[in-house]
């Protein structure tokens, strides 16, 4: 059987099509490689929602040239990028429909040329590329690819060169990193990256990679909406929205009524593979934790409907972006989950909450339509964590307004950032003060552990209590108040003057009361004050100045 030569517009669909599937398939594989065990937006969910992002509007392309096919594709990964390694994914095929702009058909060399193009788009946006990942993995590819097409310019040549080199950098990045050395797992972006190349390969030889049913009805159910609800009066806060991967018999009419007595709109549907919900509540957080029994969570959506922070449904027709005119000079969005956080950052001074964070990272999509509504020239973003600063970074090049994001990891940065906001000030005045602010504050948070995991010298079990001091895992405990005196006291040793605690959804005010006093207790000389925050998933967020 002889290789094959070249491609063209509708063979690059289908390569891209085949990708997603393949992504989507094992999306909880590349979940599970994760070996941080807080629960967050996770590799596979963050990769399989960018690229699939691409699939519809690829579909609706009839016979579509390959420049067209491609730039389709690159349009909307980045629209739908979501987390770093959905950024990156989108980065790689931004590249390669560079490469592939004026081109008819794509023989080994052009599609060399092309890969290589992805990698350099994707390493120029990261400030510092680290070893072991998906950028190791596609620049390895790549490289081969290119050694490949000396030899022979056939398209399904070249690809299987890469296909190779990237299995052997993918088993690397297991001793490049310690922490997967540990855990001895390979890095999920980079294994994401191999499925997308394999699948392309499956394509490239005739076999189309298909979602199998039960996994697309997972998929499309994932893309349904609930517009019918928009038009309602509202009487609970919080629009809750979540899939659950079914693991066990538990009978979904349970679940029903419990949601049932806790909201109304109601909504609960289920098959043999997931259960999907959508209700009105007060209270979203006992919502999550009753639907645990069930299974695991494949999305989850928090949306504060009196505040109207996120937008509404909207109809493809709608969805072009209203960007508003500038009424002043300077403006700011921030990302947050929870409408205690929301009001914080509203009386600071923000122009616009993207309804977000820590389980639920925005996409770019989602990030431009905030920015394009503040009615500024330039537009500050303060994504408040790591996985959303670089989805948060593409935006610019998507609006007429000029785009500047502070690059914070946590929300407390994101406050003390806001409290060096001057709107009198210049734009070079005003990014370096917020930038600067970032570093005075230490950021303490409190979550469960979704998995049992050995990590960085922590025997953790799932539903333990995690303490995370900046970024690293501080300790684990099934007592919350000694996690809590545990960060006190590290906090009193660190001579910290100013001390706030966000207290979220799950926490009652008296409990908050009694942390705070801890705290008191603990840092006699320091301020201690208590904010509800109403976060989902983190018990408590805490600052220290």
């Amino acid at each position: 059987m002889s290789l094959r030569q070249t491609i063209n517009g509708v063979d690059f669909r289908r390569l891209v099509i085949s990708a997603a599937a393949s992504v989507e398939i094992h999306k909880q594989h590349l979940n599970e490689l994760n070996v941080f065990p807080v629960p967050d937006g996770d590799t596979g969910t963050n990769m399989s929602m960018t690229i699939n992002a691409a699939v519809a509007d690829l579909r609706k392309a009839e016979d579509p040239t390959l420049e067209k096919a491609a730039a389709i594709t690159a349009s909307a990964l980045l629209r739908g990028a979501r987390g770093n390694s959905g950024v990156i994914l989108s980065l790689l095929f931004r590249g390669i429909s560079k490469k592939l702009k004026g081109a008819t058909v794509c023989d080994g060399v052009l599609w060399a040329e092309a890969l290589q193009e992805g990698v350099d788009a994707a390493y120029k946006a990261v400030m510092k590329p680290a070893e072991g990942t998906i950028l190791t993995v596609s620049r390895l590819a790549a490289a081969a690819a290119r050694k490949a097409a000396q030899e022979n310019n056939h398209i399904e040549f070249v690809h299987a060169a890469a296909i190779e080199e990237a299995k052997v950098a993918l088993a690397n990045t297991t001793n490049q990193n310690p922490v997967l050395k540990k855990a001895g797992v390979v890095d999920a972006g980079g294994k994401g990256w191999l499925f997308v190349l394999e699948a392309m390969m499956s394509s490239l030889q005739g076999e189309d990679v298909v979602v199998p049913e039960g996994v697309q009805d997972t998929q499309v159910n994932a893309e349904a909406t609930f517009s019918d609800f928009d038009g309602e009066d509202i009487t609970f806060t919080y629009c809750t929205e979540f899939i659950i991967n079914r693991e066990n018999d538990k009978d979904p009419e349970a679940l029903r009524a419990f949601l049932d007595s806790l909201g109304d709109s109601l909504v609960l549907v289920d098959d043999d593979e997931i259960i999907k919900v959508h209700v009105h509540t007060n209270d979203p957080g006992k919502a999550l934790h009753e639907a645990m029994d069930y299974g695991s969570f494949i999305t989850v959506k928090i949306e504060n409907m009196r505040l109207q922070h996120t937008e509404k449904v909207m109809s493809e027709s709608e969805k072009a972006p209203t960007v508003a005119p500038a009424e002043k000079p300077l403006g700011v969005v921030s990302v947050c989950a929870g409408d205690g956080l929301a009001d914080v950052f509203m009386n600071l001074g923000v122009d616009g909450i993207i309804s977000g964070g820590q389980t639920m990272n925005p996409s770019t999509q989602d990030i431009l339509e905030a920015v394009n509504k503040v009615p500024a020239e330039t537009v500050y973003v303060l994504p408040n964590n790591k996985n959303i600063i670089m989805a948060a970074e593409q935006v610019n090049e998507l609006t007429e307004k000029n785009v500047v994001v502070i690059p914070s990891k946590t929300v407390p940065q994101g406050i003390t950032a806001m409290l060096s906001f001057n709107p009198e000030g210049t734009v070079e005045e005003n990014t370096e003060a917020l930038t600067e602010a970032l570093s005075t504050v230490d950021t303490m948070q409190i979550t469960y552990a979704a998995r049992d995991s050995d990590f960085d010298g922590h025997l953790i079990h799932e539903g333990d209590y995690l303490a995370i001091y900046g970024s690293a895992l501080f300790g684990t405990s099934k007592d919350i108040k000694t996690m809590l005196r545990s960060l006190a006291e590290k906090v009193n040793e660190d001579g910290r003057d100013y001390i706030t605690i966000y207290y979220g959804e799950d926490i009652q005010e008296r409990h908050a009361q009694k942390a705070a006093d801890l705290f008191q207790e603990v840092c006699p000389n320091a301020e201690v004050n208590l904010l509800r925050g109403g976060q989902p998933v983190y018990y408590y967020l805490i600052s220290a100045e």
